[in-house]
């Protein structure tokens, strides 16, 4: 199928909106990076299970939700994000479970928990992101993971199947989420389990949190939450700080001064003031402590032609 063409998607009957040429600054929480060739925001699950059962196998595809650990290049990325947020919303109590589809943010996860006398998920509040983005890479803070909460998971695949899969059916680990079996799906949901307890000291928790997650990262300022992983036995805010990187520059780019896992956009980055920044990092951390950093950020597209 022709993407350049909106009639083909009025002619598929689909009833998301469909959008050409899109900034990502505006779908990324760093407020940075180039256009999105194209961008589909499904009115509902339906309709995004029709919207890849009429797209061509060989068009790129990426799934956003709040863009809260996405870079996207300078250069764009060609091809059609899938945005989430706002689209696929559905939270609702299942038997003993919760359902939530993957554009909730973690933080109405939290709220909607604890309000339903559920304990365990108020950790949800320190995820800048939505369900989808945390399943993708098992995001956790405050020492709780995803995964931990799920009790089973629901996919939509390349070509539009919807499926229901286990946690038994994917190899889990620290940032870390893969499917044993060769598929290409994107998460749009999923059931969570936790214990029932006290509203109360959810609620109050929750607010403890809030209050330790405002002291403790800057988040007046166009950020992307913790950039590196933290290596196996060590943190990587520590080794950042230990080299002295606090404070440091690439153009409009800053290691924060507040929490050095952090880079903020403090003038207008650009995705390769960010990237340059995130580059220097590493090799001075590599540098001086011989740790080779990860990024759990995800870097997608292409870099701008300077010529």
């Amino acid at each position: 199928m022709n993407m350049s063409e909106p009639t083909q998607f009025i002619n598929a009957a689909l009833r998301g909106e469909m959008s050409h040429d899109v900034p990502m600054s505006r779908h990324t929480s760093w407020r940075a990076g180039g256009m999105a060739q194209r961008m589909y925001r499904p009115a509902d699950l339906a309709d995004l299970q029709n919207f890849l059962q009429h797209i061509a196998e060989e068009e790129p595809l990426i799934a956003v939700g709040l863009g809260s650990n996405l870079l996207v290049r300078d250069g764009g990325f060609t091809g059609t994000v899938l945005l989430m947020h706002g689209a696929l919303s559905e939270l609702r109590l299942d038997g003993d479970t919760i359902y939530a589809q993957a554009g909730v943010p973690g933080a109405k996860l939290a709220r909607f928990a604890a309000a339903n006398k559920f304990c365990g998920a108020e950790f949800f509040v320190g995820i800048p992101g939505t369900l989808g983005g945390m399943l993708a890479m098992n995001a956790g803070c405050y020492g709780g993971e995803t995964w931990q909460k799920v009790d089973r998971v629901q996919v939509l695949t390349r070509r539009g199947e919807l499926r229901v899969r286990t946690p038994q059916e994917y190899e889990v680990g620290y940032r870390h989420v893969a499917l044993k079996s060769k598929s290409e799906e994107f998460f749009v949901g999923a059931w969570l389990k936790f214990e029932t307890g006290d509203v109360g000291a959810a609620r109050k928790n929750i607010k403890a949190l809030m209050d330790k997650r405002i002291a403790s990262q800057p988040l007046q300022l166009p950020n992307a939450g913790s950039v590196f992983r933290n290596p196996a036995g060590n943190h990587a805010a520590k080794l950042i700080e230990s080299c002295n990187l606090k404070g440091m520059r690439v153009g409009g780019a800053q290691v924060s001064e507040k929490h050095a896992n952090f880079i903020v956009n403090i003038a207008d980055a650009t995705a390769e003031d960010i990237e340059k920044l995130i580059e220097e990092v590493k090799a001075k951390v590599m540098q001086k402590t011989g740790i080779d950093l990860h990024t759990e950020v995800k870097i997608i597209g292409e870099h701008r032609n300077h010529e």
